[in-house]
């Protein structure tokens, strides 16, 4: 089922290799854009009837749905989502940004302020599932940037309707709006605006083939977060690592997406063996167990390399989504970790930890994209704008310098603009 590599003789195609990312669907997701901005309302709730098999009264959720909706749920269950959600605020709280000023340089004042987006789109997946923590770690985050307006759109189920979970976590992050429709065209809505959609700055969130292609075509009229691909994983494991919670491990992620990665690296071929038998076990067990099968087969690997040393750099090598250090004294390693999208240190903090509860936020750059991408973050929902001032004092001090470079670069109205101020101008 999955297979074990002995590092020394894994080509490196084979260290990088994730499934492809399925059939091409630009096309069609084009013909979605094209037809919501043309049509805008009428073509949303064709494809919400189309794909989703719904037909909502309305496209809004009122505030009288949220609030029964969240007299639906479960009050043990309210309470997990309002404590996660103060886990996400205070972690979230220390990445806000101030402005500066700097008056260092007599007659010269520079700056930089920062500046909340002003309307920001959230999509949450929905449907058949649910997934509450996507509007928690998503609208939290813009929540805490001072955005203006969070607009959250999400598919309904057959009957209309979106669920329950999803409009508590909603009421708890302070979403301003909600919207009955998913998919590409719930997309294209955010990114052009309809009758009864707004466009927006800015698109966040999680999806499928579509919802990603959709993104990445409409970036340039908004900005978005990223284009994740499938979830993945990769355990970093000891010799003394327990195999049935690696496997476990592995399986969490696994059990996503028959396109999931999960990945084990260890210097333990006992290890490796042990955790391959305890997949094929547990697996028996997983109401997911086909997905996950899938996923492990085209995507996993056991890794077995000749020291944890030798692991990290495999490890960096593949920029994993989610990396567990399931090592002694993990954070000796952290500072060797150079890519990966959010680290779980220790042999009792497991992945799912930081999808729900931890406080990081889990939306992170997939498909090696952790060499350069960054995980959501308070810094995705502002922009900044800088600002100079100069005296005339400063000026006449520095426009002879800025002339001469202007000219070096053969932009002579340049030189003009700074020199005509003090040489044949009027003051």
């Amino acid at each position: 089922m999955i297979k074990i590599y002995d590092m020394e003789t894994l080509e490196e195609r084979e260290i990088l290799f994730r499934g492809g990312s399925g059939a091409d669907v630009s096309a069609p997701v084009a013909e979605i854009l094209r037809a919501v901005q043309e049509r805008g309302d009428a073509a949303l709730r064709e494809y919400t009837l189309r794909f989703d098999g719904a037909a909502p009264d309305a496209l809004a959720v009122t505030a009288e749905e949220v609030d029964q909706a969240a007299a639906q749920v479960e009050p043990a269950f309210l309470a997990v989502l309002e404590e996660a959600a103060e886990h996400i605020r205070a972690y979230h709280a220390r990445q806000k940004r101030e402005s500066f000023v700097m008056t260092e340089r007599e007659g010269v004042v520079l700056g930089q302020r920062i500046i909340p987006l002003a309307r920001v789109g959230i999509y949450v997946p929905g449907g058949t599932a649910a997934y509450p923590s996507t509007v928690l770690m998503n609208a939290i985050p813009a929540r805490i940037a001072g955005v203006g307006e969070i607009i959250m759109v999400t598919p309904p189920g057959r009957d209309g309707a979106v669920n329950p979970h999803i409009l508590a976590a909603a009421k708890i992050a302070g979403v301003t709006r909600i919207y009955k429709v998913g998919g590409a065209q719930a997309v294209a809505a955010l990114a052009y605006g309809t009758g009864t959609i707004p466009q927006v700055d800015k698109i966040v969130g999680p999806g499928n083939a579509y919802v990603a292609e959709a993104k990445r075509q409409v970036f340039g009229r908004v900005n978005i977060d990223m284009i994740a691909g499938p979830s993945e994983v990769l355990v970093l494991a000891d010799g003394r690592s327990n195999p049935a919670w690696v496997a476990a491990d592995l399986l969490s992620q696994a059990e996503h997406d028959r396109m999931a990665a999960a990945v084990m690296v260890t210097d333990s071929s006992p290890l490796a063996e042990a955790v391959a038998h305890e997949l094929a076990r547990q697996l028996a067990a997983l109401p997911r167990a086909e997905i996950a099968r899938a996923s492990l087969e085209a995507n996993g690997k056991l890794i077995v390399c000749r020291d944890l040393r030798e692991g990290i750099a495999v490890a960096n090598r593949i920029a994993p989504e989610h990396l567990e250090l399931c090592v002694d004294n993990p954070f000796d390693y952290l500072g060797e970790i150079q890519n990966a999208g959010s680290v779980f240190l220790g042999r009792y903090n497991p992945e799912p930890m930081g999808d729900y509860f931890a406080g990081p936020n889990h939306t992170l750059p997939t498909m090696g994209t952790a060499r350069f991408y960054s995980p959501l973050s308070v810094d995705d929902f502002v922009k900044k704008s800088q600002f100079s001032y100069y005296t005339r004092d400063a000026l006449a001090r520095d426009y002879r310098k800025v002339s001469l470079f202007a000219r070096k670069e053969g932009l002579d109205a340049h030189a003009r603009a700074v020199d005509i101020r003090f040489e044949g101008g009027e003051a």
